[in-house]
C-alpha cells in the first residue's frame, strides 16, 4: 500500500474518532441539561406537588406513588432526582426521592406512570387574565363580559372578598371550584393574607344576588400568586 493511501486511511480513522468523541460529549451534556438533582428540604406539599427552596422556583411534580404522600414529606430533607420538562416553564418531574434517615437516605417514590398536566397553570398565559378592579358594584361593566380574570382580594368562607384601600368590602367572587395546582400555591402564599386570584369565569350573578349578597359572578380558581 502507498505512503498516500495510507495516510488517507489514518485521516479518514482520525476523524471518525473526532466524530464519535462529539457525538459522545454531545450526548453527555443533552443528559446534563435534561436531568438535575436536588438535595434540601420540603417546605410545601399537596397532591403531586412539591417544592423545595433549593430547586430556586421551580416546583416538582410526582407521577407514581410516594410513601405516606408528599404531604408526609413536608419538613423533612430529602434527594430528588428530575426530569427538566421543557414545554413547562416552571416545573420539573421527579424521578426518584429518596428521604433522609439518621445518617443515611432511603428511597419512597420511583416515578411509575406519565405526569397529570390536567390542572398545570403554565406561568405564560398569566397575560390571558384581565386584572380585575372593582370599585363600585353600580359599574357592571367593570366585569360583564369577562371569562378569564385576576383579582387581588382574600379568600373567605369559599369566596374571594374584594375590599378598597381603607379595607372596606366592595364584592365578592364565588369560588365555584380550586384546581389542586392552585390549592398548592395557596400553601406557598400561606404567609400572605391577599394575593392574586385568576379564574375562569363561569357565571355573571343577577342584580338582586349582587345588590343581597354583593357576589358579582361565580368561577373557578386555575392559580394564585404575588403577581
Amino acid at each position: 500500500m502507498t505512503s498516500w493511501k495510507k495516510g488517507v486511511i489514518s485521516f479518514v480513522m482520525i476523524l471518525g474518532l473526532i466524530t464519535l468523541g462529539s457525538m459522545a460529549l454531545a450526548q453527555e451534556q443533552q443528559a446534563q441539561l435534561t436531568t438535575k438533582d436536588f438535595e434540601g428540604t420540603v417546605k410545601t406539599a399537596l397532591g403531586k406537588y412539591l417544592y423545595l427552596p433549593e430547586t430556586k422556583g421551580l416546583d416538582i411534580i410526582v407521577a407514581g406513588n410516594v410513601e405516606g404522600g408528599t404531604e408526609g414529606l413536608v419538613g423533612k430533607e430529602v434527594r430528588v432526582k428530575t426530569s427538566v420538562l421543557p414545554d413547562k416553564s416552571n416545573l420539573i418531574l421527579a424521578e426518584s426521592i429518596e428521604i433522609k434517615e439518621g445518617g443515611s437516605y432511603r428511597q419512597v417514590y420511583t416515578r411509575s406512570g406519565q405526569p397529570d398536566f390536567s390542572d398545570y397553570f403554565d406561568q405564560h398565559l398569566k397575560d390571558d387574565y384581565a386584572a380585575l378592579i372593582i370599585t363600585d358594584l353600580k359599574k357592571p361593566e367593570d366585569w360583564a363580559g369577562k371569562t378569564k380574570i385576576k383579582v387581588y382580594g382574600q379568600l373567605a368562607n369559599s369566596s374571594i372578598v374584594i375590599t378598597d384601600k381603607k379595607g372596606k368590602e366592595i364584592a365578592k367572587i364565588v369560588v365555584d371550584n380550586m384546581t389542586e395546582y392552585a390549592k398548592f400555591y395557596m400553601k406557598k402564599l400561606r404567609l400572605f393574607d391577599k394575593f392574586w386570584f385568576y379564574l375562569n369565569v363561569k357565571e355573571q350573578m343577577d342584580k338582586k344576588t349582587m345588590a343581597k349578597t354583593k357576589e358579582i359572578m361565580k368561577g373557578d380558581v386555575v392559580f394564585c400568586g404575588l403577581f
